[in-house]
């Protein structure tokens, strides 16, 4: 999904000018800021509290978190309609754009989001990739009709509509096989609505703040610099997601090892498995980053087209590669100290990280007048959350980063050289 999301950006960055990407990519980020606020009040809770709970439990569950979302949702609609009600007095056509589309766009994709939460939490992973399929799909197939069917050219008005009907689509489908739970809507109890509401106010803070660290680049250079300079900005931004796939596949094999090791009070085992990963991934990403900044001209003109190929982006994309070998360092140190149950000093490195993002973006922006400011502002963040993560987890864990470099190089070591005796092997 992570591919063809870059694909999808892909084709838009060829069909739209650079001021009509620039306007689209903010209305994404600050349309995902906005339902992370939804997820991050109810995702984990519903899986918390519906996986491996009795039939009726679950029932109570899946209402009374509608319940709840139907609530968020509710109270955002209310403010985006006054925004609706002041348009004439906002000059800036980001802004313009987002009140218009935001609020129908948050109301049908409750119903995915959902029946993601739900699906998930019943593990059944297989109707997580179709309903992103279908999403995606028909997204992907609505901006291609209207492309064509106009002869060859695309409007960003048409890829807003393409959105929201493939927003639609999804909700149908998502409604029509049950995978919402909405008919549990019944079920829900006073208690288990304060049970899930209560839980959900702590998770919140971190996922919004872990929201805002990534798209505070974002707001910045739109309303610093202008969407034209966000839609240079954001293209090797997409290009990075493929180096997410590894990230998140690490990360998904670590955690339940890291979390076995921690339920047994086994801090040694914890350490051990985070170098492991960590410096796995790190050894891993070296490569990939020298590659990447030997190609940056080629792949940006491959995916952007090339009006973007002489433009800042290849130059940005090679300072986000620089920067992206940091990245399994703050991820993993973050990730362990939710493990071993200090998610609220991993809530306080991502709000450092968060102020040194804007503070460091906004002085890079005066410097530099250009989206160089803010990609080289991205190295300092880094630096900060590595600093603030090290120093806090070194008062539970034994470790130092040299020992997590040269895990990382041993590992790498033993995989390539068993990589080549079962190539032997399999010659002889």
């Amino acid at each position: 999904m992570a591919v063809l999301s870059v694909v999808t950006y892909g084709l838009l960055y060829r069909m739209l000018t650079e001021e009509e990407m620039g306007n689209w990519v903010f209305f994404q980020f600050a349309f995902i800021l906005i339902d992370t606020f939804r997820t991050g009040f109810l995702q984990t809770a519903i899986i918390k509290f519906y996986a491996g709970a009795d039939p009726e439990r679950a029932l109570e569950v899946a209402g009374s978190v509608w319940f709840v979302a139907l609530f968020i949702t509710g109270t955002f609609l209310i403010i985006d309609l006054g925004g609706i009600a002041v348009l004439p007095a906002i000059h800036n056509n980001s802004l313009v754009l987002f009140i218009q589309w935001s609020g129908l766009a948050f109301l049908l994709s409750l119903p995915m989001n959902i029946s993601m939460w739900v699906v998930q939490a019943e593990q059944r992973f297989d109707k997580i990739l179709y309903i992103r399929m279908i999403s995606q799909g028909s997204f992907i197939a609505l901006v291609l009709f209207f492309y064509f069917f106009h002869a060859r050219h695309l409007t960003l008005q048409q890829v807003f509509i393409s959105y929201i009907i493939s927003s639609l689509l999804t909700a149908i489908v998502c409604l029509l096989t049950g995978w919402t739970a909405v008919k549990n809507f019944t079920k829900r109890s006073k208690a288990c609505i304060m049970e899930v509401f209560h839980f959900g106010k702590y998770s919140v803070g971190t996922v919004v703040s872990s929201s805002l660290l990534r798209s505070s680049d974002t707001f910045i250079i739109n309303f610093m610099l202008g969407p034209a300079s966000l839609a240079i900005y954001n293209l090797p931004q997409r290009l990075l997601e493929i180096i997410e796939i590894p990230m998140r596949s690490f990360m998904a094999t670590a955690m339940p090892e890291m979390s076995i090791a921690a339920n047994k009070n086994d801090m040694v085992s914890v350490a051990t498995i985070m170098k492991k990963y960590a410096g796995l991934l790190t050894m891993a990403l070296i490569p990939i980053a020298v590659i990447g900044v030997l190609t940056s001209d080629i792949v940006v003109g491959l995916i952007g087209g090339g009006k973007y190929v002489h433009s800042e982006a290849a130059n940005v994309f090679r300072i986000f590669l620089l920067f992206s070998v940091l990245n399994p360092l703050d991820r993993f140190m973050g990730i362990t100290l939710d493990i071993i149950h200090k998610p609220q000093l991993n809530f306080i490195k991502v709000l450092i990280m968060l102020f040194a993002t804007i503070v460091t973006d906004i002085i890079g922006v005066y410097i530099f007048h250009n989206i160089f400011g803010p990609a080289w502002a991205s190295i300092f963040t880094f630096f900060v959350g590595i600093a603030y993560g090290y120093l806090v987890l070194r008062r539970y864990l034994k470790f130092e980063i040299p020992e997590i470099i040269k895990f990382g190089y041993t590992e790498s070591i033993h995989i390539i050289q068993g990589f080549f005796l079962k190539l032997k092997l399999v010659k002889a």
